[in-house]
């Protein structure tokens, strides 16, 4: 798999069938092993090795309704007390970050309602804070860690 821009993680893995799959330490099973998957386990690693979120507050690949619409989102970092802090979405280390990818991050989080969003392809991480009283968001250099 690819090299990215993440500090190097152990991950554990298994084949099967031809298949290779990598294990989801928030979804406690293996998971076939996409290029879209290895930035998402990166990034899931990164969010509880370096940012010290614990995994209890981190929910992965869920459906969320989108004007009536069912999406699967990333990943979400919940507060303690069950408001969204965070929601970030995944793409291939091959899939270039357009103004389509905040787009579809901007409509989840229409349902979601999150304080931070961060986009990655693996290699590119892009940060931003929401402003719901301005109903803008402004781009950070990373996001906070958990306090």
């Amino acid at each position: 798999m690819q090299e990215l821009n993440f500090p190097a993680y152990k991950f554990r893995f298994k084949s099967s069938e031809n298949k290779v799959s990598i294990f989801d330490r928030i979804r406690k099973k293996f998971i076939i092993l996409t290029p879209e998957e290895w930035v998402r386990q990166h990034t899931v690693q990164y969010l509880i090795e370096e940012k010290k979120y614990p995994e209890s507050l981190i929910n992965v690949e869920k459906l969320v309704k989108v004007n009536d619409l069912n999406k699967r989102y990333d990943i979400i970092i919940y507060k303690p007390n069950g408001d969204i802090h965070l929601i970030v979405e995944c793409k291939s280390h091959k899939v270039k970050i357009t103004q389509e990818v905040f787009d579809q991050i901007a409509r989840y989080n229409l349902a979601l309602n999150a304080e931070y969003l961060m986009i990655t392809n693996g290699m590119d991480h892009y940060y931003c804070q929401m402003n719901y009283k301005e109903k803008q968001y402004s781009f950070l250099k990373d996001i906070p860690g958990y306090k």
